[in-house]
């Protein structure tokens, strides 16, 4: 068996086609087969089912996947700790991010790349549940969500701050004059909100549950920004001083960027919610030197009163 193999494996389950796989790989595709041909031979036991085309993977060759991924990810993490010895970490670092939390993710990876610049940085947008799978199959790195929120596994974990949410609606409309406005008030507006498979949403909903009400969400997508854009269009579709959309969004979101251009920020109080956020890697010993260095850069950035 051979670390080559176990690529062309890999390639195989994330491209589901032998050709793209070959091509994913840089080999031609007879090459790529006779690899997995051979790792079949060399472990005794078939690991593709058979077919004119791909067809998926047998019993015992899911197995295999598993320990490819844990493999491979040790490689990687060999690479990287080498050049550490060499005072210089080279690599893509993979970074799952929750939507709510994009903006603040800059925080740490703008000092992180300052110290390591022969590190790229992949910055993915991801559910929380994503997110988790994602570092149990060695596909991301770190991964920046929620806390204290929903149970986490099988990781090790760093807090950076505290959410806090805050309604947003169009500049210009009578919701514009005010500071502030209640969870029972907010849930009778037209809500444009993330989806409900974003943990983001699951809180939000369970606040306005709180509140004694339910959101009344007429938009929704896995994208603050589209949110924001949506609440920033209300006054071109209503009369005047109409409010077509508001939207709860992240405190973190505001303080970072600013109010995005045609909207205000209101406070939304009774109840006050809030909630951790933090890094989380796989636990594992020793653990990756690009996870690890993120760590650290981000404890040093860390502000505990926060």
């Amino acid at each position: 068996m051979v670390i080559r193999q176990l690529v062309y494996l890999v390639a195989l389950e994330r491209e589901r086609h032998f050709g793209r796989a070959a091509a994913a790989s840089g080999v031609s595709q007879p090459a790529l087969s006779a690899g997995i041909r051979q790792l079949e031979d060399d472990l005794g036991v078939p690991i593709v089912a058979r077919g004119q085309r791909f067809q998926g993977f047998t019993p015992e060759g899911e197995r295999v996947l598993d320990w490819a991924h844990r493999i491979l990810a040790d490689c990687d993490a060999l690479r990287q700790e080498l050049g550490e010895m060499r005072q210089s970490l080279t690599g893509t670092l993979r970074l799952g991010v929750v939507p709510s939390a994009l903006s603040a993710a800059a925080r740490f990876t703008a000092p992180f790349s300052s110290r390591h610049p022969g590190v790229a940085i992949t910055v993915l947008s991801m559910a929380s549940l994503e997110i988790e799978r994602a570092l149990e199959a060695f596909e991301i790195d770190v991964g920046l969500t929620y806390l204290d929120n929903e149970p986490l596994q099988r990781v090790r974990t760093l807090p950076l701050y505290t959410e806090r949410y805050l309604l947003l609606v169009a500049e210009g409309g009578t919701l514009a004059e005010r500071d502030s406005m209640t969870w029972a008030e907010a849930a009778s507006l037209r809500l444009a909100l993330l989806t409900p498979n974003m943990q983001n949403r699951r809180i939000i909903d369970a606040a306005f549950a709180s509140a004694g009400h339910r959101p009344r969400a007429t938009v929704e997508s896995n994208s603050v920004l589209a949110l924001a854009a949506h609440v920033a269009a209300s006054p071109a579709h209503t009369s005047a001083g109409g409010q077509l959309w508001a939207s709860v969004v992240p405190e973190s979101l505001i303080s970072g960027l600013g109010a995005p251009a045609g909207t205000r920020a209101l406070k939304l109080t009774d109840p006050g919610v809030s909630h951790v956020l933090g890094l989380v890697m796989a636990d594992r010993d020793p653990p990756p030197p690009l996870a690890r260095a993120l760590f650290a850069e981000a404890l040093a950035d860390a502000d505990p009163g926060r």
